[in-house]
């Protein structure tokens, strides 16, 4: 893969995947349930690495704009539950994590996010519309951080 961003098996105007995750609490969550509220879904490579954290803290600390959007906001990565819970409370995430652990990399596979090679997902963000239906993504090659800038954008675009 390199350093360069994979093709999207997910674009703008597409349906987006269904998929059914666990959460930090061992509950599945399925997003067709979510249907009725835009989604942000936040793919990241591995839990307690320096980028995706402070990703995460960013988004954690700017949680209100998802919010007054009525945008529900889950991190998914191929890391186990237990590995998951344990960064959150660490880094005192308020919104969801979702392990794609097994089979390792499913969901991260329908987003076109996951990268073979090494075994993880690649930061990739899909915005789905109460209809299900994916309005903004962007994927960024390794090693680059997502900007807040982009979310903000596509949240006023709801």
């Amino acid at each position: 893969m390199g350093a360069e961003a994979p093709e999207l098996t997910v674009r703008t105007g597409d349906v987006a995947p269904d998929f059914t995750l666990t959460d930090t609490h061992g509950t599945p969550v399925r997003l067709s349930d979510l249907r009725g509220g835009p989604v942000l879904l936040v793919f990241v490579p591995f839990a307690f690495s320096g980028t995706c954290t402070s990703e995460l803290c960013e988004l954690r600390d700017n949680i209100e704009d998802f919010e007054t959007a009525g945008v529900t906001l889950f991190a998914i990565s191929c890391d186990p539950v237990f590995s998951l819970k344990a960064w959150a409370a660490q880094e005192g995430y308020t919104f969801g994590l979702l392990s794609d652990f097994w089979p390792h990399g499913e969901v991260s596979r329908q987003y076109g996010v996951f990268d073979d090679e090494r075994g993880l997902a690649i930061r990739g963000s899909f915005l789905i519309d109460a209809d299900g239906v994916v309005r903004w993504s962007v994927v960024n090659p390794r090693g680059q951080r997502r900007d807040l800038a982009g979310y903000q954008a596509a949240l006023a675009e709801l």
